[in-house]
């Protein structure tokens, strides 16, 4: 026992499976790729794999399931969270939900190549969700094989646990999980397939479900099925609402709003690009959920994508998430107003619960990344749009560039012209040589109103940066980083996965003897693939 921490065995783990006992399930239990109907999932076990290996987990999330070092490096943990071996009391099952793809409705999707095993309930009364990705075909993998390969399976690993250790709400990663097996995949859809080695996530999250789960029943006026999930939900994720109040269902949309307003905006914060908003992956517990095509903004261009599928509309850019965020709610919306009718408080609710919220956060968000006091409207809404601006106007790093400007002194004299970079802010500029005397006098005319505003404030300095690296990390998972850590990992040694997962748990910190990974990306990564494109 350690902190109140009593460690538990691996089988004995105690699972609730509330899903499957109080929702409707597929009553055909054979996994043929089908159109499933008034059901909420489908039972289905994970397909063995001839050579599982553990390559890394989580020990933070293991405390959440009550399991210790001893029971991660068992080999039965191996053995569960590769698919070999299913647990007496797990209850595997695929979840049923549609969604909108690119602004088009696509009908039923479903967990293609995700596979829940069940509910643990800890020993502090929570829930958690243990999902398999890449455990094999499901009844909604339609055309693909439900496999995962260690590529996208290293991404979602460090990346899950990046966003929880920056304070951004995410479903998180437990273990990684090689399966000694190839996996056909063609990388950027050109028709040059290659074998590529096969791999296990182990998500874990208190739900798993996504806006597309309403929105499928409500598409097929299921309204009896849509109701039983409806109340499923508010027992379950939101059990301080009254279920039996009138209102249960627009309060429970307000809270879907206020949740999806702050996870964007943290988003933005730190520059990340989720890549494929669809309505299937958006959470309605406001978490970051489906790491597929992911990236993190380093110059910072609101117009970019990490989805070469998006490449060409950038439907799911940087400076579109806001706006997608809206649009996918008011899908959400009208799956719930036919249960409710009430068009005009669903209306209501977006503008008030979503679009004021929002605003609100971006503005406290900016203010903080700036170390200013709290933000005042009269004046910071032109220093922030003009910074905006002039970042968009050169090739210039975004998480450098805020992370130095804690170094910026307010009791510095304005000048009047600048000719060369300030030395605080030098470092993150890709192309300093092409800055040209317009740039720095734009530059230098934002500084001596950003100067200005700071006197105003008259915070301490060192009180100033404290509160401004709280905000912005110093180390985010750079798309370069996870390339490198794939390509060791692909040659058999995931010792920069350790690395890069332990840089990770303190992106806001110093970290003197990792400074390596504060730095710019690498020239030779600009257009290489898996850093600046994914499929």
């Amino acid at each position: 026992m350690l902190n109140g921490f009593i460690p538990a065995k691996l089988e004995a783990l105690q699972f609730d499976n509330s899903f499957v006992n109080n929702l409707p399930g597929d009553t055909d239990v054979s996994n043929n790729r089908r159109q499933v109907y008034e059901a909420c999932y489908s039972k289905v076990q994970p397909t063995p794999v001839s050579g599982p290996k553990l390559l890394a987990y989580s020990p933070e999330v293991a405390r959440l399931l009550d399991l210790d070092d001893v029971a991660c490096n068992s080999r039965l943990f191996t053995e569960v969270f590769a698919g070999n071996t299913v647990l007496p009391d797990m209850s595997p099952f695929a979840m049923c939900y549609g969604g909108h793809q690119f602004g088009n409705w696509a009908g039923q999707l479903g967990d293609g190549r995700a596979i829940n095993l069940g509910e643990v309930i800890n020993t502090r009364g929570d829930r958690w969700v243990l999902q398999l990705k890449g455990a094999g075909p499901t009844q909604y993998s339609r055309r693909a094989d439900g496999l995962a390969v260690l590529r996208s399976s290293v991404r979602e690993f460090l990346c899950s646990e990046a966003m929880h250790h920056l304070g951004i709400p995410t479903t998180r990663a437990l273990s990684l999980i090689t399966t000694g097996e190839q996996v056909l995949r063609d990388i950027l859809y050109d028709g040059h397939p290659g074998m590529e080695p096969g791999a296990v996530v182990c998500r874990v999250s208190p739900s798993f479900l996504r806006f597309g789960n309403f929105e499928l029943f409500a598409s097929r006026n299921d309204t009896q099925t849509l109701q039983t999930l409806i109340n499923y939900t508010l027992a379950t994720d939101f059990p301080h609402l009254d279920a039996s109040a009138p209102d249960a269902v627009p309060q429970m949309f307000a809270e879907i709003c206020e949740r999806t307003a702050h996870l964007i905006d943290h988003w933005m914060r730190v520059g990340f690009v989720h890549g494929v908003m669809n309505t299937d992956n958006m959470s309605t517990s406001g978490l970051t959920i489906d790491y597929g095509p992911y990236g993190w903004l380093e110059p910072y261009d609101v117009t970019w994508t990490p989805n070469t599928t998006d490449f060409q509309g950038r439907r799911y850019s940087y400076g579109n998430q806001p706006h997608i965020g809206l649009w996918n709610l008011t899908q959400l919306a009208n799956a719930f107003h036919s249960i409710t009718g009430e068009a005009a408080r669903l209306q209501e609710i977006l503008n008030n619960s979503y679009r004021r919220v929002f605003l609100t956060s971006w503005q406290n968000t900016m203010a903080g990344k700036l170390g200013l006091r709290s933000f005042n409207t009269s004046t910071d809404d032109d220093l922030v749009n003009e910074l905006l601006d002039i970042l968009s106007s050169a090739e210039t790093d975004m998480t450098i560039f805020f992370r130095n400007l804690a170094d910026v002194s307010p009791a510095d004299a304005p000048g009047t012209g600048l000719h060369q970079l300030p030395s605080e802010l030098a470092d993150a500029y890709y192309q300093p040589e092409a800055i040209n005397r317009k740039y720095l006098q734009r530059l230098q005319n934002w500084l001596n109103l950003y100067r200005r505003r700071l006197q105003a404030d008259n915070l301490d300095k060192r009180e100033r940066k404290s509160r401004m690296n709280r905000i912005n990390p110093k180390y985010v998972l750079r798309n370069y980083m996870a390339q490198l850590a794939i390509d060791k990992a692909e040659d058999g040694d995931p010792s920069l996965i350790h690395e890069l997962h332990d840089l990770l748990r303190h992106p806001y910190d110093e970290q003197p003897e990792r400074e390596k990974y504060f730095q710019k990306r690498p020239e030779w990564a600009r257009h290489k693939v898996g850093c600046s494109m994914l499929s």
